[in-house]
């Protein structure tokens, strides 16, 4: 594999966090305002926060393609 594939591959994969990290705190503050408000669809809310982990869970996992374990 060419070091510039790598480093390209990198770095859409930081790209991507960071798309994943802003959409996440977006949703954590609109479930928050919801809260806050008393418009509580609960459906809706419900749904939310389960994009909101499923966001969390693509999070973790590409920090994981970006952060190799070291073995000890």
């Amino acid at each position: 594999m060419n070091v510039s594939n790598r480093m390209d591959h990198l770095d859409v994969l930081r790209v991507k966090l960071e798309i994943l990290r802003r959409e996440h705190r977006d949703l954590d503050a609109a479930i928050e305002a919801m809260q806050e408000t008393g418009h509580l669809d609960a459906l809706r809310l419900q749904r939310m926060k389960k994009q909101k982990l499923a966001l969390k869970d693509r999070i973790a996992m590409i920090e994981d393609q970006i952060t190799p374990d070291i073995i000890a």
